[in-house]
């Protein structure tokens, strides 16, 4: 990278380096030990506790669940304490938030010894329901849930339910969120108080309809019923408390601005509305307050549903239900960034460096947060984060993973390749995961593909947070890896929302879109490739040992049905199997790289969930799944 990239990104980091001088200070300031009494300690429940500075004498502990005791520092540690939980040490004047974690997370043995789970993966707005909806929501994704369930299933992964931007049908991609604590409140179901549906339906969603119509709906709905839910929305605003007051006036402000001068986030907004207190949001929220009361309306609306999805998921026999996906930030203009603008990182993109599948990096136009301001923050907005996404689920799949460890961070404007690595507290933040982990009763697991950071995968093993092991990628020098070789700490997969599914991949559907979208060009590299999916073809039917000739490019159905065998057949305790692969789909959710020369996020599936675990291919893969991972 440039000397200029490294100087914008410490600068941005509040690290000054334009001269020598200031290069030492920084330094110094880093590096120098400190005397002052830390913010947040966090330590495996057991072991010996360090406090990082050298103090003797007696402090004042309270465990979380209020009993207070006197305890003796020695030379700057305390003793263990048996008692997992926030904890609160006070030391003279000084408090310490104190974390004893559990020493790994929640697993699937603590649900169901033994047992070998299965479960779908579905993107919601993909899915249809018997009722006309222009995209599937929270109602929709509770029948999915029950069709599964009744089918074997014992959990069902979801795409990001995250707040987006509601007034600005452009932005429908989940893992682009306003924010991470609140939920998606378009995913609410109308319909239960209109007793209308959206129109119209077709292949493909068209986003820049429907979210204005469903919005529209929405809003139909609370000024029908709005009088009725007052004392509701009464308790659950003052439940919600600031945070929640802050995100509604966030969306009623970008409404606002939006529609008047198409300003994308609160940046492009006058400056006297950059701060949630100033006098003209105060202004704004009074001479608006039906508009911000809305907002907290989809979010209960939301919040009700999504609960309702887990309800019926676990009322239809699965053991985990909904698997929550935490996307890996946030875009810097939405709720999170107006609000508490110092958790993020200011003025940087995090994304990922170049490799061999992306050779100039990846810059993701999102943020997240900033190391310093969670140690100063005893990790508030973390945790409230992990939280939110398990309030509703019964597991979690952290996005980008690594993330946790170290960020990939490019100053706004540059070029993906000019970036440089942000170490990030990994052992604080995985102790946190543990904990709510643990609390909720959730699994976690952890997308890890990539470039790996060093001791990274032990690291989650000794956590029990599992990997993801994906059938195309897990391949050695003899050529696809067979079933009983595979990790057992880790889920198996047969693909993800951004990879080709089986049918797309053996059809060659995702080469055809490499020269479709001008990616390549020279006639002799498809002919490479179209060569090497070939030799890549034989190699991978001959790993399912199936015994019978291999099916042409054409045939799909063969291959899928022996696909699912293949990763069902793995020790892994969980098998994560997406829905387009269980139905034989072609084309895949999301094209990453891409944004509208790809139809990202915008296909729907083919048929009702009942209607589609009804085809006969279909339930003869579920067959095979419950057989070979019993109940």
């Amino acid at each position: 990278m440039s000397d200029g990239a490294l100087h914008a990104i410490l600068d941005r980091l509040g690290h000054a380096s334009a001269d020598t001088k200031q290069i030492a200070d920084s330094l110094a300031a880093i590096t120098t030990p400190t005397s002052r009494t830390p913010r947040f300690v966090s330590v495996n429940v057991g072991d010996p506790i360090q406090l990082s500075i050298t103090l003797s004498g007696n402090a004042q502990l309270t465990l979380e669940n209020g009993t207070r005791t006197s305890v003796a520092i020695g030379r700057g540690a305390l003793k263990p304490i048996d008692h997992t939980g926030y904890h609160r040490l006070e030391i003279g004047n000084d408090v310490i938030d104190l974390l004893v974690a559990p020493r790994r997370c929640f697993t699937i043995a603590d649900v169901l010894p033994g047992r070998k789970l299965w479960a779908p993966a579905v993107q919601i707005p993909s899915l249809r329901s018997e009722s006309t909806k222009a995209f599937g929501d929270f109602g929709t994704l509770a029948e999915a849930a029950r069709a599964f369930g009744e089918r074997g299933a014992d959990a069902l992964a979801i795409s990001p339910t995250h707040a987006l931007f509601p007034a600005d049908a452009s932005r429908y991609s989940p893992y682009a969120p306003s924010s991470r604590q609140f939920l998606n409140g378009l995913y609410g179901d109308s319909a239960v108080f209109t007793g209308t549906s959206d129109e119209p339906t077709s292949e493909l969603i068209d986003w820049q309809q429907a979210i204005p119509a469903k919005l529209a709906g929405l809003r139909k709905a609370f000024d029908q019923d709005a009088k009725s839910l007052g004392k509701t929305l009464e308790a659950f605003r003052r439940d919600g408390g600031e945070n929640l007051d802050h995100h509604a006036e966030f969306e009623a402000l970008h409404a606002h601005f939006f529609a008047r001068d198409g300003a994308r986030g609160w940046q492009q907004w006058p400056a006297e509305y950059h701060e949630p207190a100033s006098p003209a949001v105060r202004r704004f929220v009074t001479e608006h307050a039906d508009d911000v009361t809305f907002y907290v309306f989809l979010q209960w609306l939301a919040r009700r549903d999504l609960d309702a999805a887990q309800t019926a998921a676990k009322d239809a026999g699965m053991a985990i239900g909904l698997i929550a996906d935490l996307a890996v930030g946030m875009d810097p203009g939405g709720s999170h960034g107006w609000s508490r603008r110092s958790d993020l990182l200011t003025g940087l993109s995090i994304g990922a460096p170049p490799d061999p599948l992306g050779p100039d990096g990846q810059s993701w136009g999102i943020t997240g947060f900033d190391p310093q301001a969670l140690r100063d923050t005893g990790f508030a907005s973390f945790i409230a984060t992990i939280r939110a996404a398990l309030a509703h689920a019964g597991g979690i799949r952290i996005d980008h993973a690594f993330g946790l460890r170290r960020l990939w961070v490019v100053p706004e404007g540059a070029s993906a390749g000019e970036g440089a690595y942000l170490d990030m507290p990994f052992d604080d933040l995985m102790r946190i995961v543990a904990m709510e982990s643990q609390r909720a009763c959730a699994i976690v697991i952890g997308e890890d593909l990539g470039t790996v950071p060093d001791g990274f995968r032990e690291a989650m093993d000794a956590r029990a947070m599992l990997g993801m092991r994906v059938l195309w990628f897990e391949r050695d020098a003899d050529g696809f890896v067979p079933p009983a070789k595979w990790s057992p700490d880790a889920v198996a997969m047969t693909g993800t929302h951004d990879l080709a599914t089986i049918a797309g991949w053996w059809s060659g559907r995702n080469i055809d879109w490499t020269w479709d979208l001008g990616r390549k060009s020279d006639a002799a590299d498809k002919l490479t490739d179209l060569a090497a999916r070939a030799e890549d073809r034989v190699a991978l039917w001959s790993a399912f040992d199936t015994g019978t000739e291999q099916p042409t490019p054409e045939d799909t159905d063969p291959i899928v049905d022996a696909a699912i065998a293949h990763v069902a057949g793995t020790p892994c305790a969980l098998a994560i199997i997406p829905i387009e692969d269980l139905a034989g789909l072609v084309e895949q959710p999301n094209l990453p790289g891409t944004i509208d020369e790809h139809p990202n996020w915008r296909r729907r599936m083919p048929d009702t969930t009942e209607a589609l675990l009804a085809r006969p291919e279909v339930a003869a893969r579920i067959d095979t799944l419950n057989a070979t991972r019993p109940a």
